[in-house]
């Protein structure tokens, strides 16, 4: 089974959401995945997501209320297929901790998405409600993207 991962700052906001949209991107097109997500800080470890997140994952019609936030492992590079950094600096972070012996795939999430190379997820941490409706919508966008190349109905 195919199994990604992603990875923000603090595992509170983005790397929920977008795990929370794979899922149900993936529900949707019957494509059984590995999802997961972390954070490359560990600040917020064993916390649910952001409230503002659980509500604009609900809005969409997901719940990521039993998600808890955890730091990133070595093990995760060789446990997951592909490990999706949700901004440039995460991916520098990632790529400074990559073990030799990794075998996942390491990119930027956004890349996936056609006219959105190199730019990142949109940060909603210190933003509005409203934020939090426009990072569900990058995550979406890149969920269905990868879904598709998965092998998705």
């Amino acid at each position: 089974m195919t199994s990604v991962l992603f990875v923000c700052l603090g595992n509170i906001c983005r790397s929920p959401l977008a795990e929370g949209a794979l899922r149900a991107a993936a529900a949707r097109a019957g494509l059984e995945l590995t999802v997961d997500s972390a954070g490359t800080g560990g600040w917020h470890a064993g916390e649910r997501p952001d409230p503002r997140a659980q509500a604009a994952a609900v809005r969409h019609g997901t719940d990521i209320s039993g998600q808890r936030a955890r730091q990133v492992r070595p093990e995760d590079f060789r446990r997951f297929d592909h490990v999706f950094a949700l901004d440039r600096q995460n991916l520098r972070d990632l790529q400074a901790i990559l073990p030799a012996d990794a075998t996942a795939e390491l990119g930027l999430l956004m890349d996936l998405v056609q006219g959105r190379e190199g730019s990142s997820v949109a940060d909603p941490y210190y933003g509005e409600d409203s934020d939090f409706d426009v990072t569900w919508d990058d995550v979406s966008a890149a969920a269905d993207v990868l879904v598709a190349r998965l092998g998705g109905r």
